[in-house]
């Protein structure tokens, strides 16, 4: 497991964020499956998994997931988790803040 950073969300935003598995991958090697999670790191979310918003997509190494809404002062801990064409299975994770808008 690989943790990476993840920006900071804003309550109402709704926005994608990326997983980059370019230094994890051999040069041929490309992405068969691949899936995120969310999960409550610190604070309460009776739901996180809510934040989720449809399925993961790649595009060469790069797994997007839409997020949407989320819990102001908790952070979750996103998990992407991948399998190649190698039959490796590799997970990337990042901690995510959701914040109040500044004004």
């Amino acid at each position: 497991m690989n943790r990476i950073e993840l920006p900071n969300k804003i309550a109402t935003e709704v926005k994608n964020l990326t997983f980059d598995f370019a230094s994890l991958l051999a040069a041929s090697e490309t992405i068969s499956t691949k899936v995120v999670t969310a999960a409550v790191y610190s604070g309460t979310d009776a739901s996180p998994s809510s934040i989720i918003s449809g399925s993961a997509t790649s595009s060469g190494t790069v797994v997007t997931q839409l997020i949407t809404g989320g819990t102001l002062g908790v952070i979750y801990e996103l998990t992407c988790t991948i399998t190649t064409s190698a039959s490796q299975t590799l997970v990337l994770v990042g901690y995510m803040a959701v914040i109040p808008k500044v004004p």
